[in-house]
């Protein structure tokens, strides 16, 4: 059954009004609802899917198995919840300031990708349609055209506001309304009207707030929408109920809209000029240098929304001298992240996310990079650094052989013959170093998902489930393996644990351990396939298939982590023997929890027989349980 076929049929069952709090852990979705005895828990059962159903703790609890992340993810978009009723049990790992300013962007980037794709590949069309001369620039169909591919980009403060409230949990409503302020017409109209009025800023109490054209900018409102989330509830929680609806939105937008024109947004412009001033002196100093590091990083800057700060040098070079030596590596630093975006396509295994980025890194080859950018060269890191360094050699090829662009288009493949060089050959040279430079750099280094063959990748799309029976045989499994104990101390029957979705063997077959040190090791070679923030469960995948779920303590979720420490993340490659998760029994017990750890091989069914050895005691290095194909 689909994900989606089973979360209806669960919420038909539960009621969606019956439902006031929705989470999941390693195997379990889990719901707080009103009535109890309006659920019937023998129909659920029945479901297929459903392994087992059971009020436990308070809670509802139906266990779905491997698959437990797609039909939660599918209940919660059927369910009318508050963001913060709803808890997803995702992976949280430590990481560096820049990598998450890095995955925040991405992941407000994420849900405006398909429009991004959408507009950029009119754009491309457009572009074709009027080289070709199929249609004039001056006809309505042009403009209708030229519509449906710029309104992103015009519109970029709207989308990323709606994105950036659902990823800080805030009110999207508000969110629009700091969009709306930056777009406002008085803004809008000010800052196009600069040069001719003298105008540059509004004064509000004395402060002046910028004339800035934010319709393409992509940092100012991010910020503003984060800054917002605090400035919200903190007022939220100062008013009082009964006056809430009147004052909560005016005090907030009150703080808001003048600090986003007055700070937030000039800051992103301080920025632009800076950087802008600074590439003019690069290309002044050394025009190789300076191409190479300016082609390098002007992914950088689309990624702030800075990259119009260097359009009016283009402008000015181009009016004195009928060329801007800075365009060729707009050229080559877009077309490079096309050639990466087109080699995570042969790298990723799952087809719907290969036709994206085919997609994107069509688009991209036409001079539209954000979708390539945004939705797979960044998200994975790699991708995007080869393209950034694939983009500034290319440049620097360019500008050593005198290279630069006449006319400010564009920068794409139909974009060629507005270049020149002291031999035309060498922007096509130039181009050509920038795609396969990335192309087969990203193949090289990869982009982060362990290369692991696609029958062995857990996947909770409805594809993989379809296909699961083909591509698992029992002929890809050595006839027997042995797997070692994931830790020391004695052993037990799953039937002793106290929870039928581990007694009575509902996950699959295994053993159950009472650890002497509280540590996990890794049983054997593979793939950490997923490991939970509250690091009280951990799924393991081997190189011969085996998938292993480790599950320390019972209920020991509601602890949220305390008491427990991972060493991994997920998707890490493992060795047999490495330390995964540390956790304190005495104070887990002491807390009131059963420690014992069941060691469930999740696909059972997938062999012919799982038999855990006859033993009483074991060590991380001693063999626990032995399958057969």
């Amino acid at each position: 059954m689909k994900n989606k076929d089973l979360a209806k049929q669960i919420l038909e069952i539960i009621g969606k009004s019956n439902i006031t709090y929705l989470t999941h852990c390693a195997t379990r979705l889990r719901f707080n609802v009103k009535d109890e005895e309006s659920v019937n828990l023998k129909t659920l059962d029945r479901l297929e899917g459903v392994l087992k159903a059971q009020f436990k703790s308070g809670q509802l609890q139906i266990i779905i198995g491997a698959k437990v992340k797609g039909v939660f993810d599918a209940v919660s978009e059927m369910v009318d919840l508050d963001q913060g009723d709803i808890e997803v049990k995702g992976v949280k790992t430590k990481k560096n300031p820049l990598s998450r300013i890095v995955e925040t962007i991405s992941g407000i980037f994420g849900p405006v990708i398909p429009v991004l794709i959408g507009c950029g590949m009119m754009k491309s069309l457009l572009a074709i349609l009027t080289t070709t001369k199929l249609i004039a620039t001056t006809s309505g169909t042009y403009q209708i055209f030229n519509l449906i591919s710029s309104l992103i980009f015009y519109f970029f403060p709207f989308f990323l506001a709606v994105s950036a409230a659902k990823k800080f949990k805030t009110n999207e409503f508000m969110a629009i309304a700091l969009a709306g302020a930056y777009m406002y017409p008085t803004i809008m109209e000010g800052a196009a009207n600069v040069a001719k009025t003298g105008i540059t800023s509004l004064s509000f109490f004395g402060l002046p707030a910028l004339l800035v054209n934010y319709k393409s900018t992509i940092i100012p409102i991010i910020i503003s929408v984060w800054i917002m989330s605090y400035v919200y509830r903190y007022i939220d929680k100062l008013i009082p109920d009964m006056f809430k609806i009147l004052f909560v939105p005016m005090l907030v937008l009150f703080i808001m809209v003048p600090l986003e024109l007055i700070v937030i947004g000039p800051f992103g412009t301080y920025i632009g000029t800076t950087i802008a001033k600074f590439v003019s002196y690069l290309y002044t100093t050394n025009g190789v240098i300076g191409s190479f590091l300016f082609g390098t990083f002007r992914p950088v800057l689309i990624i702030f929304g800075m990259h119009y700060s260097i359009t009016p040098i283009n402008s000015q070079l181009i009016a004195e001298y009928g060329y801007s030596v800075i365009s060729p590596a707009n050229l080559t630093g877009n077309l490079a992240q096309a050639g990466a975006c087109i080699a995570v396509l042969f790298l990723l295994k799952n087809k719907a996310n290969k036709s994206a980025a085919l997609t994107s890194g069509v688009t991209a080859l036409f001079g539209i990079t954000e979708p390539a950018i945004f939705g797979f060269n960044l998200k994975y890191k790699r991708p995007f650094i080869c393209a950034m360094i694939a983009g500034g050699i290319g440049a620097a090829y360019i500008n050593f052989w005198g290279g630069g662009g006449t006319a400010l288009i564009l920068p794409g493949l139909l974009a060629l013959p507005t270049y020149i060089a002291s031999s035309y050959i060498h922007i096509i040279i130039g181009v050509a170093i920038s795609i396969t430079l990335s192309f087969i750099g990203v193949l090289i280094f990869g982009i982060g998902e362990e290369d692991i063959p696609e029958n062995l990748l857990k996947n909770n799309s409805t594809e993989a489930e379809e296909k699961k029976g083909e591509t698992n045989k029992v002929n890809d499994f050595p006839k027997m393996i042995t797997i070692n104990s994931p830790m020391n101390g004695i052993v037990k029957d799953l039937s002793e644990v106290d929870d039928p979705m581990f007694s009575e063997k509902v996950l699959g077959n295994g053993a159950a351990i009472e650890s002497k040190d509280g540590k996990v090791y890794a049983p054997f070679d593979g793939i950490v396939m997923s490991l939970f923030p509250t690091r009280h469960a951990i799924g393991l995948i081997s190189t011969d298939g085996v998938e292993m779920l480790i599950h320390i303590g019972l209920d020991t979720v509601k602890l949220d982590g305390k008491y427990f420490t991972a060493h991994v993340k997920q998707d890490q490659r493992i060795k047999q023997g490495d330390l995964l998760i540390e956790f304190d029994q005495e104070e887990i017990k002491a807390a009131g929890y059963d420690v014992i750890v069941p060691v469930i091989i999740s696909n059972t069914a997938e062999f012919k027989s799982v038999e855990p050895l006859e033993i009483k005691t074991v060590t991380n290095k001693q063999a626990l349980i032995t399958i057969e194909a």
